[in-house]
């Protein structure tokens, strides 16, 4: 059997064919960048239609290619936090919000939760603009027209694909509108956010599967057979490929944004543990929740840098990287793209200091770069704070392939803990296919997880722990 893996990213959309075991095939991978619309009034949004087009681009090359003959099985990982307005004849009402989107704010006297640290632990959420709690208001005022229903980006490309798409409980876990233990819609969230369940997506029950509309079976005959699994959250996806899937382990992922994050085992209705207050809760799926924080600077930084930055490339920047950062006096805040909850600080709050006519284009990605280094050292000691320690940290994502320079500084700004590097970079897309195929445990033992400072390698499931 083999699994079409989809990760539905925020700078592009992915689609590779994996092994049963969660090898990749090879040359199976086909990839499309998506145009995120970003402006100085915080705007973060996406083209639906057009990132639909995307994905149905990267189904043809791969059914071109012959890969999909033998996929049984469709996994997807999602970015978290999208939202999306459709009108009564389902057709978008605007752009796709994505969790880069710093404009929204509550309405003019809108009361917030009654008891915040209550709502915080039973949703994981907090009452702020990354969350449908605030951001549903905000559109449907933005609207102009009567909203029909509300769904994730994932929920409407998946409901154009399928017979039926509800949305999963990871997703749903992202809304900040889920009761993680009741695994149901929080009466008191969707109060805040002005809306009935009817106006929500249905929530997928556990071990569902989809199929593909006639249409598309027909466009894509090696797919008519193949079940399609509910999506994962990207970070709970990414946690899961690169191996971190108990309380002995924390994943860094850095990909487009950057995240640390922990999973524990708590299946529905039992109690989940606690949380810190400067931390946020989802779900993996109906038997595991993912603990965390997240920040809006990741590989983003490198982008912005090497567009703006007149910047050596490949090993020439390595080596100028290393250079700098032996005596690194330029200091930077690196919230370019403002904060992630529960963080309010918005889009342009990017800083540099120390800076002198000396200071180089290297230097000030230098800073950039160790900058979130901290704020991940930081945020990652109060994880700590509720679980047995020592905890091992795995890097892992796009971002972590490209620079060997940059794990290691993520290695001493984390010691004394062991600091691991997953060389896989489609950590996502793993995770999700393991997921789907109920496989988290196994992910403890994934290949590919090593020193940082070694290269890229596709990573396999199987072989001992690392210890």
């Amino acid at each position: 059997m083999d699994i079409l893996a989809l990760d539905l990213g925020t700078s592009s959309v992915r689609g590779l064919v994996l092994e049963a075991d969660a090898t990749p095939r090879p040359g199976a991978l086909a990839r499309r960048k998506v145009q995120l619309a970003t402006g100085e009034d915080g705007t973060g949004t996406l083209d639906g239609p057009a990132y639909l087009a995307c994905l149905v681009e990267c189904l043809d090359e791969l059914a071109g290619g012959g890969h999909l003959r033998d996929v049984e099985l469709v996994a997807a990982s999602a970015q978290w936090h999208s939202v999306l307005p459709l009108g009564g004849d389902g057709a978008p009402l605007g752009p796709v919000l994505t969790w880069l989107d710093t404009r929204p704010e509550p309405l003019p006297a809108a009361p917030g939760p009654a008891d915040p640290e209550a709502f915080h632990d039973r949703t994981g959420a907090w009452w702020h603009r990354c969350y449908w709690t605030v951001r549903l208001p905000w559109l449907r005022e933005r609207a102009g027209v009567r909203v029909g229903r509300f769904v994730g980006l994932v929920e409407y490309v998946l409901g154009a694909l399928l017979e039926d798409a509800p949305m999963s409980m990871s997703m749903a876990s992202g809304t900040g509108l889920l009761d993680l233990r009741r695994l149901d819609w929080d009466p008191e969230a969707c109060e805040l956010a002005g809306v009935h369940p009817g106006d929500l997506p249905a929530l997928a029950p556990q071990r569902w599967h989809g199929r593909l509309r006639p249409e598309h079976a027909r466009r894509w005959p090696q797919l008519a057979e193949a079940r399609w699994a509910t999506p994962v959250g990207d970070g709970a996806a990414s946690n899961v490929g690169s191996g971190c899937v108990d309380a002995s382990r924390a994943a860094v992922t850095v990909g487009t944004s950057a995240a640390v994050r922990l999973i524990q085992a708590v299946p529905a209705e039992a109690e989940l543990p606690p949380l810190a207050d400067q931390l946020w809760r989802y779900r993996v799926d109906h038997e595991h929740v993912v603990t965390g924080a997240a920040y809006s600077s990741g590989g983003n930084l490198y982008a912005w840098a090497r567009r703006e930055l007149r910047l050596p490339e490949g090993a020439e920047l390595e080596a100028a990287l290393a250079r700098a950062a032996r005596d690194l006096r330029v200091r930077a805040n690196p919230r370019l793209g403002g904060d992630r909850p529960p963080g309010v600080a918005p889009a342009g709050c990017g800083e540099l200091s120390g800076l002198s006519f000396g200071s180089t284009a290297v230097e000030v990605l230098a800073g950039l770069m160790t900058g979130l280094c901290g704020m991940v050292a930081d945020d990652l000691a109060l994880l700590e704070s509720d679980v047995e320690r020592p905890v091992e940290v795995v890097l892992g994502g796009g971002a972590m392939a490209a620079s060997a320079w940059w794990r290691g500084v993520f290695a001493d700004a984390l010691a004394p803990r062991s600091v691991r590097y997953q060389r896989n970079p489609e950590v996502g897309a793993t995770g999700a296919a393991l997921v789907a195929t109920g496989r988290i445990a196994e992910a403890a033992h994934l290949g590919g997880i090593g020193r940082t400072d070694e290269s890229d390698e596709l990573n396999t499931v199987g072989g001992d722990r690392p210890g």
